[in-house]
């Protein structure tokens, strides 16, 4: 991860927007020598708080945990099952 100082960052900020939109391209900002925040792509971002809902709540974690351990027994869901656990 590419680190500045929160200087540097200021006089390059649209040059470290630009490389932080990148897809896996994180950039720390250090501020008196220490990690203070980092600059990272919307995307990214998003990515990072739908995973930390979804570890948040225990029942999605275990649907998807049964959705991986079915997978890997080679069991076949069809799309009317799925639909009726959905309720659609």
């Amino acid at each position: 991860m590419k680190s500045v100082s929160a200087t540097n960052a200021r006089n390059q900020l649209f040059d470290l927007i630009e490389q932080a939109g990148k897809p896996g391209s994180f950039i720390s900002i250090t501020h008196r020598d220490l990690p203070d925040v980092v600059l990272m792509s919307y995307d990214e971002f998003e990515g990072w708080i739908e995973t930390m809902e979804i570890l948040a709540s225990p029942s999605l974690v275990e649907q998807i945990q049964n959705g991986l351990n079915e997978m890997s027994a080679k069991k076949k869901t069809s799309l009317v099952s799925i639909k009726k656990k959905l309720k659609m």
